[in-house]
């Protein structure tokens, strides 16, 4: 990861920090491949039971550092090029990764939210945000399409005409306003506060049942009503043959604290 994107575990809590705060955080390649590096980490790690994703400094990310970016275009080439493996390329993948993850995600905006910045952003599952935050589907500027997973992640939050109007004009919104198109999940002075409050409860429900949910919602979103109801019976069959659900029956009837055990499923 070098020195691009930092971690710190504590409680089952991992906090991972967009760290270039000299330039917003702008995402150049070290940036991109560090958090697809961080994000498969995380993953492997069944320690991890929620996530939050933040920026060092005075903003989230302000997008693609393309002073820099466009001085490796070698680089750029192969990080934009798809693997013959996977179905989608490295800056697709440094978004995506978040959405993958079996584990709650939450990002923390304040200051600039540019770009790939934003993309990052939507692929956590909760975004707490600065009412003054600023927020931007960036890429029109630059002549460009929002490609780092942004046209799955913003239809699915907004309207498909508020997307569109959002990428073609490239407009600057403020935190309250993302929140009232649906694009922030929650408003907070100090959003890293309410992130953390967040994490301090989740970590407290079954890791199998959190993974399941974040797995189900994410596919019956689009699939029919026999695969979505398919998909209910299919996660809840495994949960229910897991060690967790019965720590969290047994603490449920005796009105105690549930000790649940790492992670059984990721149902990928």
């Amino acid at each position: 990861m070098g020195n691009r994107i930092t971690r710190q575990d504590h409680g089952g809590i991992t906090t991972v920090t967009l760290n270039r705060p000299d330039k917003m955080n702008g995402l150049d390649l070290e940036m991109v491949h560090a958090l697809c590096e961080v994000g498969k980490e995380i993953r492997a790690d069944k320690s991890v039971r929620v996530v939050i994703l933040r920026g060092e400094g005075d903003c989230f990310c302000a997008g693609l550092d393309f002073a820099k970016v466009t001085r490796q275009p070698t680089g750029i080439m192969r990080a934009f090029l798809k693997p013959i493996w996977r179905d989608r390329n490295a800056f697709q993948q440094c978004c995506w990764v978040w959405r993958e993850l079996p584990v709650p995600v939450i990002a923390v905006v304040h200051g600039h939210c540019y770009g790939g910045g934003l993309q990052i952003a939507l692929a956590a599952d909760f975004r707490f945000a600065r009412a003054d935050a600023r927020l931007s589907v960036m890429e029109i500027k630059w002549g460009l399409i929002p490609d780092l997973t942004g046209t799955k992640t913003i239809s699915e939050l907004v309207p498909i005409d508020v997307a569109k109007e959002l990428a073609m004009t490239g407009r600057v919104i403020s935190g309250q306003e993302a929140q009232a198109l649906g694009l922030v999940t929650r408003l907070s002075e100090d959003p890293v506060a309410a992130a953390q409050a967040l994490a301090t409860e989740l970590i407290q429900k079954s890791p199998d049942a959190l993974a399941g949910i974040k797995k189900v919602f994410h596919e019956n979103r689009t699939a029919d009503d026999s695969t979505a109801l398919a998909n209910e019976r299919s996660i809840q069959t495994r949960i229910l043959l897991g060690q967790n659900q019965r720590r969290a029956m047994q603490a449920g009837l005796k009105k105690v604290p549930a000790k649940f055990r790492a992670r059984q499923f990721d149902f990928s």
